[in-house]
């Protein structure tokens, strides 16, 4: 249907493509999965309820496609302690989901590009793949420009779906894949149980860890400490693309002013439905050919060096 939908004809949903590298894909195909997001990773149960079904996972021989692009970014170093202390850290890495870092990634547009010819399939077949994440947000083009499904899930579910490579399986009657022995597996075979993750809790609720991971902070990167900064109250407003100063603190003083009454005011703009975050104040990658890529451009900003609309949010 294209009301709320893709316009899709089931027909279109059987068609596979080839790309230039000879990676077959079609539309459902999982292209993106991603164990991120501060608010879901901060939740040890989840967390290794994914790491326990990847080792049971890994221990049948179930296996992620390469073109897959697998990442873990939890919210804090908290929980690659706990995972790899309770011995599952190695198996999800065995899937594919490393360590990418601790922050925004995904479910913010950090996820970086698909490999060209993947993206050209995409495009010229107008195919609807898909990414899953464990993220806060899925709207259209939030997670990659050229995927147009987006399904947030539970971190073990995103493994799941990463081994099934695809959202077109009915997990309650088919099979994620199969066994080195050639037998199928469901989810049914790996999902791990409440005792499971309960025995392994106590790893993930040591406050000594919490202790000596924080308390030291300005001391964790060393990178940070070679930042250069100047001191004081008020910030200098150095030359930057990153930041810039705004026009309402012009005139600035530190005792507040006395506020006004409104009158008359006007409503601004009404939009319709659909209005996401986004179309605000975006956060992803930045291209070219946008109005802040031409500005970046004009400021000897190789295209490399654009970062995101995220990172640039103090630039007015």
């Amino acid at each position: 249907m294209s009301e709320n939908g893709f316009a899709k004809q089931p027909a279109d949903l059987a068609k596979r493509f080839r790309t230039s590298d000879g990676i077959e894909i079609g539309s459902g195909e999982v292209l993106i999965a991603a164990i991120t997001s501060c608010t879901n990773t901060s939740n040890p149960g989840v967390l290794l309820a994914a790491g326990l079904l990847a080792k049971k996972a890994v221990e049948l021989g179930l296996t992620v496609k390469p073109h897959i692009k697998t990442s873990l970014a939890p919210g804090s170093r908290v929980v690659t302690e706990y995972l790899t202390r309770a011995g599952l850290l190695p198996y999800l890495e065995k899937l594919g989901f490393y360590l990418a870092g601790y922050g925004c990634t995904t479910c913010i547009g950090n996820s970086g590009p698909l490999s060209a010819p993947i993206e050209e399939a995409i495009v010229n077949n107008d195919l609807v793949c898909a990414a899953v994440l464990s993220g806060n947000r899925n709207f259209e083009a939030r997670i990659h420009a050229n995927i147009r499904a987006n399904f947030l899930a539970s971190p073990p579910l995103v493994v799941a779906y990463a081994i099934a490579g695809t959202m077109l399986k009915d997990f309650r009657t088919e099979p994620l894949g199969k066994s080195k022995t050639g037998r199928d597996v469901y989810i049914g075979d790996i999902w791990p149980t409440h005792d499971e993750v309960q025995a392994l809790m106590k790893l993930a609720m040591n406050a000594d860890t919490f202790r000596r991971l924080y308390s030291g902070l300005a001391d964790a990167t060393p990178l940070w400490k070679k930042i250069a900064a100047p001191s004081g109250q008020v910030y200098t407003w150095p030359e930057s693309t990153y930041i810039a100063e705004p026009p309402f603190f012009d005139d600035f003083e530190m005792q507040p002013g006395k506020v006004a009454q409104i009158t008359g005011a006007r409503i601004l703009a009404i939009f319709g439905d659909s209005v996401t975050t986004d179309h605000i104040s975006p956060a992803g990658a930045i291209k070219p050919t946008s109005p802040a890529g031409t500005y970046l451009q004009d400021h000897n900003v190789a295209v490399a060096d654009f970062n995101s609309y995220g990172s640039r949010r103090g630039n007015h």
